[in-house]
């Protein structure tokens, strides 16, 4: 309880200075600032228990460093600054590094690094100067040393100068050589410095396992392969398929003359690109097939960009590039200070974690009656984005995450953009918090919910619930479902509030006199609206299916329907065993579909949209066509830049293809725009799927229309 209260008064300063973010204009606030960043560096390190993001620590650690540059006669030779690294794990024997470990200066825009490359060429001397650039790893740094071609021992960074040894664990990484030939290049000893990283996939696969003996997930990829490094049983360590990048070449010693190895000596590469393709071929997983050299300075700016966008396919995680110039010789010219090298740069990306408190819980009700939990926050900004708000799912999602009201919490932002909770700091708990209490009654009708069996979700079942009746309403008029131009949800509830429309029939019998009481609505907005609700009556079925909300029936599960009936009511008497004859309709859909088609209530209100001019009939151009793709399966991922997706899959039904919902071994081909995610990567495990580019798949169409 003490560590907590002294956590929660740590975490309480922190909050105050990344909130201010005020530079310290006295000699004692930079004194505090030390102490809060040497405290977090503990809980980093040696606890290995981070209580803030790097990108909170990067920002105080810069305010830190700009009040010393300001004052120099403030700084203290036990500065965080002027550290190489930070405080050593208990339990490991301690050895030191041949070339001290140093930090990266960072940098966070095209700025940052156009004023870095004006201090390479004058420091440098030089008017010029390439780089290499490479992705930064979100790993665990480490230490590795080779003598007469084999691994004598590995260590941890440590606080830079000396580490931990942890050379029986690392000799459990696969991918690093035991024997690795560098007497090839006449070397003795070299020490080589790298990452050791979970990939996504292997850090997935482990937390389920965790889950299935009902042991406490780890948190993130990175922390998962620092806590293995220092685990005790190197057998544990195999388990959980670490991998080891190499990057940097530290040191090297030759073997003296009459005592080399081999018969002919390669020549010692002179860039830093060299290092790598000499670190490749000697075995070692480098990133010579990420890196790339640029002549520029502009052409780094464009490339660090670019690979921003594109960090979520890869398959682990990084948080940033590295600048390094390449010629090895401009190297020893620019030399170091004590903090990083001068000839090497981090271009961070955008931070998608961000610590804040977790006051209170709001609980919404959808258009199916679930009761989804929202999280409200104290405002923070991540990935450029503020938020206030998280949906935190349900009632066991709030167990598993072991969430209170009064939480301090990390919440990301990643590849979906949609912000979740990474986790809840407990040992920032200071007896104020309270447990989070699910409601037994619908907190809009005040309904009681039910669960069902399998489930996580509560509901309401109340057909005539409030919150229930609007999200259905606004879904039918959504834009991929009846389309209903300039009707939102706001324009919904208001109508519905004032009592002009009270459920979905109602959308084609509104009295427009009674609009122009209305605030917003003039005699133009009237025509409009009435125009949009007139023409939705000739959308296609499969429009008004998805439409009607029907649980598990998304827009592809749509079309198939519609392509299977001829009149809507003709779902009624499909039964369960033909409906999962159909793709991608399996019991869960097909039970869902069954449920909604033997509801009379329903039936009553499709009969009386048929009554009101809605079209209940297939179209022929619903009607699966005979073009040369029939037969073959189609689904888009990621961001399309050369067309909408709703033309791609038009255009693949056109020529008689079939989209399909989900990556299967039914799927033929995956589409893959930009930023593509998960299905992309489960794509990669079927060899039948044939993964395409966006301009693959025109080709695809171009050679179905010529033939």
């Amino acid at each position: 309880m003490v560590d907590s209260v002294l956590n929660q008064e740590w975490m309480k300063k922190t909050q105050q200075w990344v909130k201010e973010q005020q530079v310290p204009d006295t000699s004692a606030k930079l004194y505090d600032l030390q102490e809060l960043l040497r405290f977090h560096e503990k809980a980093y390190y040696v606890r290995n228990k981070p209580l803030i993001t790097d990108a909170e620590f990067d920002l105080l650690f810069n305010l830190l460093k700009k009040a010393e540059e300001a004052h120099p006669d403030w700084i203290t030779p036990d500065s965080p600054t002027q550290r190489v690294g930070n405080s050593l794990n208990e339990g490991f024997a301690t050895v030191s590094h041949l070339v001290p470990m140093l930090s990266l200066e960072n940098s966070y825009d095209a700025a940052d690094l156009t004023d870095w490359d004006r201090k390479v060429r004058e420091l440098g001397k030089t008017d010029s100067a390439s780089y290499c650039v490479e992705p930064k790893f979100d790993g665990a740094s480490i230490s590795i040393i080779y003598e007469n071609d084999r691994l004598v021992r590995s260590a941890t960074r440590g606080d830079g100068v000396e580490g931990d040894d942890i050379t029986m664990n690392s000799r459990q990484i696969k991918n690093l050589p035991l024997y690795a030939p560098f007497s090839r290049w006449g070397i003795q000893t070299i020490e080589i410095r790298g990452e050791v990283l979970m990939t996504k996939n292997a850090f997935n696969s482990f937390n389920i396992q965790l889950q299935e003996k009902g042991l406490q997930v780890l948190a993130n990829p990175r922390n998962a392969a620092a806590g293995t490094l220092r685990m005790k049983d190197p057998a544990e360590v195999g388990k959980r398929k670490l991998e080891a990048f190499l990057y940097h070449v530290s040191e090297v010693s030759l073997f003296p003359e009459g005592l080399q190895k081999a018969d002919e000596i390669l020549p010692l590469p002179d860039t830093h690109f060299g290092m790598l393709q000499m670190l490749w071929e000697a075995g070692f997983r480098s990133p010579v097939a990420e890196a790339k050299t640029f002549p520029h300075i502009k052409d780094v700016i464009d490339w660090c960009t670019s690979f921003e966008t594109g960090r979520d396919e890869l398959p682990y995680e990084i948080d940033g590039m590295v600048i390094k110039v390449n010629l090895l010789a401009l190297h020893d010219r620019l030399g170091m200070t004590t903090h990083h090298p001068r000839w090497a740069i981090a271009y961070k990306f955008k931070a998608r974690q961000a610590t804040t408190r977790l006051h209170s819980v709001e609980f919404q009700v959808g258009r199916t009656g679930a009761v989804t939990p929202v999280a409200k926050l104290d405002p923070v900004s991540i990935g450029g984005v503020t938020v206030s708000s998280i949906s935190i799912h349900n009632e066991e999602y709030i167990r598993e995450k072991d969430l209170m009201l009064g939480d301090t919490v990390t919440i990301e932002r990643a590849g979906d953009v949609i912000p979740q909770i990474v986790r809840t700091l407990p040992e920032l708990r200071d007896g104020s918090q309270s447990p989070i209490l699910f409601p037994k009654h619908c907190p809009v009708c005040e309904s009681d919910l039910f669960k069902e069996e399998e489930e996580a979700v509560w509901r309401c079942v109340n057909v005539e619930c409030k919150a229930q009746v609007v999200e259905r309403m606004a879904h039918f008029v959504s834009k991929d479902a009846l389309d209903i131009k300039s009707f939102g949800e706001q324009q919904i509830k208001k109508f519905y509030e004032s009592g002009i429309l009270k459920d979905i029939p109602g959308i084609y019998q509104i009295d427009y006199n009674l609009l122009k009481n209305l605030e917003g609505f003039g005699k133009k907005s009237i025509d409009n609206l009435q125009s949009a609700i007139e023409a939705s009556k000739k959308q296609p079925l499969h429009r008004l299916i998805y439409g009607l909300g029907i649980r598990h029936v998304g827009e592809t599960t749509a079309k198939a329907l519609a392509q299977r009936i001829e009149h809507l009511l003709d779902l009624r008497l499909l039964t369960i065993d033909q409906l999962m004859e159909m793709e991608d309709i399996g019991p869960k859909v097909a039970n869902s579909i069954t449920g909604f088609f033997s509801n009379e209530q329903n039936l009553e209100m499709l009969q009386h949209l048929e009554n009101l001019g809605l079209n209940l009939l297939r179209e022929k151009s619903e009607q699966i066509s005979d073009g040369k793709l029939k037969g073959r399966s189609f689904l888009f991922t990621g961001t399309l830049t050369q067309f909408k997706r709703s033309d791609a899959e038009a255009m693949v039904e056109k020529a008689g293809g079939q989209i399909l919902g989900g990556v299967s071994s039914k799927l033929h081909y995956l589409v893959v725009g930009t930023d593509a995610g998960s299905k992309l990567e489960k794509a990669r495990k079927i060899p039948t799927i044939r993964i395409l580019t966006e301009q693959e798949f025109l080709n695809v169409i171009a050679y179905d229309q010529e033939n």
